[in-house]
């Protein structure tokens, strides 16, 4: 990763897999630049289902895979969890706490993952929502909360998220200089995609994250899937 001179940081479910003509079109137009495309895969999804979909959808194997919306980073040909990471963000995180709270707010549902290192609920109405995040303040515990897809309420360690585990990637591996594209459809990518990094927001976007403000490194593709993103590369790479 040190001399990776382009990257593509990329959310899993409905960014790079949904359309499988699509992705084997971006797959081959990068198998056939004279530069090598580093893969950087950022997903909701814990470790295993992570896996599971990279199997299922015969993905290349990524140089860096980062799950839980930012909270687990696996790095290199046997993805070894980058354990400096977890526990920079352990320091301050309080899952027992943070569940204890979530049980006493009406309609708030566990989704009952096997990890620890987020809290994750289903929400239906952005005002079970606030009372969460309200009784979190009031608790005095430090949190990041995401809230996408209309019904998924995230709770990550401060200082976590997708834009944060990425922006630790670039720099311990001194990337920051590297040719980048992010791509991204939901609202949970919204932090990594507002970095001032070259982003694109794909055709099938969900509405949370077309409401963002127009930026020049934002683009804003007609295609969807990995579609979506072979036109953004082309956007700012190949003009």
């Amino acid at each position: 990763m040190h001399a990776a001179t382009h990257l593509l940081a990329t959310d899993l479910d409905g960014t790079l897999v949904g359309d499988q003509n699509s992705l084997q079109t971006l797959l081959s137009f990068y198998n056939n630049q004279p530069y090598n495309v580093s893969l950087i895969y950022i997903t909701g999804r814990h470790y295993e289902s992570a896996l599971s979909l990279i199997n299922e959808e015969n993905l290349p194997v990524p140089d860096v895979l980062i799950t839980d919306v930012g909270t687990a980073i696996y790095i290199g040909d046997t993805l070894e969890q980058d354990l400096a990471w977890s526990q920079h963000l352990e320091q301050s995180w309080m899952p027992e706490k943070i569940d204890a709270i979530a049980c006493q707010i009406p309609d708030l549902v566990s989704q009952k993952l096997p990890v620890t290192n987020r809290c994750s609920y289903y929400a239906t109405d952005v005002n079970i929502v606030e009372a969460f995040r309200t009784a979190l303040d009031q608790a005095g515990i430090t949190y990041k909360l995401i809230y996408s897809g209309g019904r998924d309420v995230d709770i990550l360690p401060a200082g976590s998220g997708k834009g944060q585990a990425l922006q630790y990637i670039l720099n311990k591996y001194q990337l920051n200089n590297a040719k980048l594209l992010v791509a991204g459809d939901s609202g949970n990518d919204a932090e990594m995609l507002t970095m001032g990094f070259p982003s694109v927001i794909v055709g099938n976007a969900q509405p949370e994250l077309l409401e963002q403000q127009k930026h020049p490194s934002i683009y804003r593709a007609m295609n969807s899937y990995a579609g979506g993103i072979h036109e953004a590369w082309h956007h700012f790479y190949t003009k």
